[in-house]
């Protein structure tokens, strides 16, 4: 098929040379789902404008930030997938708020903002509980 009567495009597992997969390009006008799961994707800003995709699958991937250019290249995104990927910063996914069409967003960020400090006070309390074991431990070796 021509690159403008293709709908779907699945790239799962085909490594970019470079960052960016050499054959996507402006051409794919009607592209509605792309799947590139697993590529060793770094970075989106290759990305060429997708103004029809609608379900855009990047798990598995390399990319830590640059997420805005969803928002210029992919405005009408209905379904997003991210996972595997390391980002670690919240405010990097904050930008996917202004994809409007979005069905379900990953997680509310003031909601995810909120599980890490209960996870990092966790952690503290944790470590402090160890460290009294510790301390009881060689006191009463002593």
């Amino acid at each position: 098929r021509a690159p403008d009567e293709v709908t779907e495009l699945v790239l799962d597992n085909c490594l970019c040379v470079r960052g960016e997969i050499e054959c996507l390009n402006d051409a794919f006008k009607e592209l509605e789902f792309l799947s590139m799961a697993n590529v060793e994707l770094n970075s989106l800003a290759w990305l060429p404008s997708l103004n029809k995709c609608q379900k855009l699958e990047l798990s598995d991937n390399r990319i830590s930030g640059g997420l805005e250019v969803l928002t210029e290249k992919c405005p009408n995104l209905t379904y997003l997938t991210l996972s595997g990927n390391i980002i670690k910063d919240l405010r990097t996914v904050e930008v996917l708020q202004n994809l409007k069409n979005l069905k379900k967003k990953l997680v509310h960020l003031k909601d995810m903002r909120k599980k890490r400090k209960k996870m990092r006070m966790r952690m503290k309390l944790k470590q402090v509980q160890s460290w009294e074991r510790e301390k009881r431990k060689w006191a009463s070796h002593t």
